[in-house]
């Protein structure tokens, strides 16, 4: 096994939903965390908050919030799954991933590591990480900040034999006892005998220095993953342009790409809650042309739909709810190159849905009857076995994608057709009639006698045209 350990330094003050700096999280009226420009400045953990706020009187503070925290790490759990359905919370600012049984998956650990710091800083989320068999291995080295690979037993014991004592979350009083003993590395513990060391410092640092050298077994309780994905981002200020709101949504969309990839699923509509600060609500559909699991694709389909939105209010609050999910089918590698995904005529009717609006783009499908002007309708832009499908004048009798809205009279010479010059007939003539039961009302065809042919004039235009007890009429042209 390999476990690759994220630890988020900052995620008490990334959490809050307000973004400064200089800033710094209290709590009990001392530091808790502080950024870089606070630390710059000489702020550091377990300082005074009076202290701090000496050292850099522009300082901004909030309180901790433990329940944001989690949230926090909750939605970046569910983002991981995107790399491996073996996730697990180590808090409070931890994740673990199993990734060894995704390596070829993702082309080796490097890759996956890459992809995973991508991921965070495309969030705003600092992290620190490391790779390790074992999972309390991997945490602390993650927690001394060594990023780096130690896929092997041997190389992961050589690194814990470098890490301070300090490193683990061991009660103080243990470490203290470590100190006067002269014990400042992890390293050093080896060499003091196990019994001894329990009497000085408890059992519990002894069984953890044992499960992070893979001396004791260490199962990890696994993330569940919900079953309908729901997700809440308070914002770091009222956003009053519409606009704004995609930077805001881009990490409920990264935890819902991740929430599909371990549920197998995709999704066919989402909604965008927004609690507004007078207290009121909006919901802004999202619907996709066909089911997708593409976070860039969501991305972009969020920016066309908030380019036309007129906010009530200023926002306050997202939440991202998946409406309509399925099944995501299975697909084998393909041999050759493909398509980008999320680039196809799907996409490309998403975009034209969220400019134009819902019921301004429609496509034609079939529907039961012999009549040209009524056997298409016109039907949601969803790809499904009624789609209109183009015809070509090759196909005999075949009947082309292109009609008049009327039918144009033909005039008549030598006892034929003429339509840019004479027409030659290339078909023998399909008798369609019958239509009474409409009687022609509300635009109907009504009853009808007609031959149709598929015909050509001189200049290589294919037409379909008929006759009737009027004369000869062009009804439609071929592409």
């Amino acid at each position: 096994m390999l476990w690759l350990a994220l630890h988020f330094p900052l995620l008490p003050l990334e959490a809050l939903p307000w973004r400064r700096s200089p800033s710094a999280v209290v709590a009990r009226g001392r530091i808790w965390v502080c950024d870089r420009a606070a630390a710059a400045a000489g702020v550091v953990a377990g300082q005074k908050l009076s202290t701090a706020l000496g050292l850099q009187p522009g300082l901004a503070v909030g309180e901790r919030d433990p329940v944001l925290e989690c949230k926090a790490l909750e939605s970046l759990a569910c983002w991981a799954g995107r790399f491996t359905p073996t996730v697990s919370l180590a808090p409070p600012a931890g994740l673990l991933l199993e990734i060894g049984g995704c390596l070829r998956l993702f082309g080796g650990a490097a890759a996956i590591v890459d992809a995973v710091n991508a991921g965070c800083a495309e969030q705003a989320y600092s992290v620190a990480w490391a790779a390790a068999p074992t999972p309390l291995g991997a945490r602390w080295l993650a927690q001394a900040g060594t990023r780096a690979l130690h896929p092997t037993p041997a190389a992961m014991q050589t690194a814990l034999a470098g890490l301070a004592c300090s490193v683990p979350d061991w009660p103080p009083e243990a470490v203290a006892r470590l100190a006067a003993c002269g014990l400042q590395r992890l390293g050093d513990l080896a060499q003091v005998p196990a019994a001894g060391l329990r009497r000085r410092i408890g059992n519990g640092p002894v069984d953890d220095l044992l499960r992070a050298r893979g001396e004791l077994a260490d199962p990890q309780l696994p993330f569940v993953f919900p079953e309908r994905f729901a997700c809440d981002l308070e914002l770091p200020a009222r956003v009053e342009h519409a606009e704004a709101l995609a930077f805001a949504g881009q990490r409920l969309f990264a935890a819902l790409a991740g929430w599909l990839q371990v549920r197998q699923q995709l999704v066919r509509a989402c909604s965008l809650h927004l609690t507004h600060d007078d207290g009121s609500a909006s919901v802004l559909p999202l619907r996709l042309a066909e089911a997708s699991a593409d976070e860039a694709r969501l991305l972009r389909l969020l920016r066309e739909h908030l380019g036309r939105l007129q906010l009530a209010a200023p926002v306050a609050a997202l939440r991202l709810v998946a409406d309509d999910t399925c099944a995501r089918p299975g697909a084998s590698i393909a041999l050759f190159a493909q398509p980008s995904a999320g680039e196809g005529a799907a996409a490309c009717l998403e975009r034209l849905r969220a400019r134009l609006g819902e019921d301004a783009v429609r496509t034609l499908a079939w529907q039961p009857d012999h009549r040209p002007e009524c056997a298409t309708r016109m039907a949601e832009p969803a790809a499904d076995s009624a789609a209109f499908p183009p015809s070509t004048a090759s196909d005999a009798g075949s009947r082309p994608f292109w009609l008049l809205d009327t039918p144009q009279p033909l005039a008549e010479r030598a006892g034929g057709p003429h339509w840019h010059g004479p027409l030659q007939l290339l078909t023998r003539g399909e008798r369609l009639e019958s239509g009474w039961w409409d009687g022609g009302e509300a635009g109907a065809a009504g009853d009808v006698r007609r031959d149709y042919f598929v015909a050509r004039n001189p200049q290589g235009q294919w037409a379909w045209i008929f006759r009737d007890a009027q004369g000869w009429f062009l009804h439609g042209l071929f592409a």
